[in-house]
C-alpha cells in the first residue's frame, strides 16, 4: 500500500475525517446513556425529596417549574430544587433541594450540586445542617444572612461568598413558594404530580 504524502491538504483531510468519527461515537453513547442518566436523577431527586421533608411518605401532588427554580407542593409544605439567583458561590454553582413546611420554616436541605471549593464552600452540605454552626433547620426562611450580613448565621469559616449564596438559595425557595401559595392551583405554570415517580 502507498504511504501517504505528508501534505497540509492531507493532513486536514485525516484530521476531519478523525474528528468526525470521534463526534459520531460521542454521539451514539451519549444517546445510549441519556435515558440512564435521567432516570438515575429522577431517582435522586425522588430521594432528596423525601429527605429534605423528613417524610419518606412524601405524596407530590404539584409541582411548579419557574426557569431553575422546581417547586414540589405536598399536603404539609414543598420541596424547592433551586439555585443561587445571583449565581454568586465562590465555585460558580450551587443547587439545593430545600424543604418547608406551611409556616415556612426550613424542614431540611441537601445540596444537588456543587462545585465549591473542597474542605471550604464544600461544607455547605453539613454545615447549616441541624447541630452544625449555621443550623438553619427550624429556621422561617425569606430573610436568612450570615453574622457578617447583620443576620444570626454563622457562616461558613473562610468561605463567607459560598454562606451567603447558599442562604440566597434558601431564600429564593422561600420566595418561590409562597409565590406557588399564592397563585393556587389555576394557572398555567402547573404540571402533573407524577413527573416525580416517589419510589
Amino acid at each position: 500500500m502507498k504511504k501517504i504524502e505528508s501534505t497540509w491538504y492531507n493532513m486536514a483531510i485525516v484530521l476531519t475525517l478523525i474528528s468526525v468519527i470521534a463526534g459520531a461515537a460521542l454521539a451514539y453513547v451519549n444517546e445510549l446513556t441519556k435515558g440512564p442518566i435521567a432516570e438515575i436523577q429522577q431517582r435522586n431527586e425522588a430521594q432528596a425529596i423525601k429527605t429534605v421533608l423528613c417524610d419518606d411518605n412524601a405524596v407530590i401532588t404539584d409541582t411548579i417549574t419557574n426557569g431553575d427554580v422546581v417547586v414540589y407542593m405536598t399536603e404539609n409544605g414543598a420541596a424547592v430544587k433551586t439555585t443561587d439567583p445571583l449565581n454568586g458561590s465562590f465555585g460558580g454553582g450551587l443547587t439545593i433541594m430545600v424543604g418547608l413546611d406551611r409556616k415556612f420554616q426550613v424542614l431540611g436541605y441537601t445540596v444537588l450540586l456543587s462545585n465549591e471549593t473542597p474542605g471550604l464552600g464544600a461544607k455547605a452540605g453539613e454545615w447549616f445542617q441541624k447541630g452544625g454552626r449555621g443550623e438553619i433547620i427550624g429556621k422561617k426562611a425569606g430573610q436568612l444572612a450570615t453574622t457578617k450580613d447583620n443576620g444570626e448565621i454563622d457562616a461558613i469559616t473562610a468561605s463567607t461568598i459560598t454562606s451567603r449564596a447558599f442562604l440566597r438559595a434558601v431564600n429564593n425557595a422561600y420566595a418561590e413558594y409562597s409565590k406557588a401559595l399564592d397563585e393556587g392551583d389555576g394557572t398555567d405554570v402547573h404540571t402533573v404530580a407524577t413527573a416525580i415517580k416517589m419510589k
